[in-house]
């Protein structure tokens, strides 16, 4: 059975086995400094940082914020040895029926076949890609914006709501205005 289970730096086995599979499932430019994230996942608190257990055993990570009107999924990995099982599908799946609000998250522009397979992933659950150009800002100084797309799950729409989603995640997640 797969458990999403939030968790604090108190929560060492885990915590531990999120930082390893975060430093090497996702490019250095693509999360905050590993004392940031310590601080964020004990401070605040609409903040969640999630290890994924299937039977006990930790087997991925996710990471997402809860702002009033959607949530935001910061970092979602499925740990490489059990990839392709169906996990990352029961997971979002459990995820979408769970929250409140909408969700949307990040994803890498359409260029290279992974993440084209990314996107039809999500698409296959539900999440509407937004065509509008947006850009990831840097996670740390000297760091430059990264170009993305976003991806919508729920009563959400790119023409009426991308400038509030990009300007509270731009303003809550990444200390950056527009």
């Amino acid at each position: 059975m797969i458990n999403i289970q939030r968790i604090t730096t108190k929560d060492s086995e885990f915590y531990n086995y999120m930082e390893q599979l975060m430093t090497s499932s996702f490019p250095p430019e693509e999360y905050r400094a590993l004392t940031d994230l310590r601080l964020y996942t004990d401070t605040k608190p609409h903040f969640y940082n999630n290890v994924i257990t299937a039977d006990a055993t930790p087997i991925g990570l996710l990471t997402y914020w809860n702002f009033e009107h959607f949530y935001y999924i910061e970092h979602f990995a499925i740990d490489p040895a059990q990839r392709n099982g169906g996990h990352g599908k029961e997971v979002l799946t459990q995820l979408c029926n769970s929250l409140q609000h909408p969700i949307i998250l990040e994803v890498e522009m359409p260029e290279e076949e992974l993440a084209q397979r990314r996107i039809k992933f999500y698409q296959r659950l539900g999440f509407k890609l937004w065509e509008e150009p947006y850009q990831q800002p840097p996670y740390k100084p000297g760091d430059g914006f990264l170009p993305m797309l976003l991806m919508a799950y729920g009563n959400l729409e790119c023409t009426k709501d991308f400038e509030l989603v990009r300007n509270t995640i731009y303003r809550e997640v990444y200390n950056c205005v527009v």
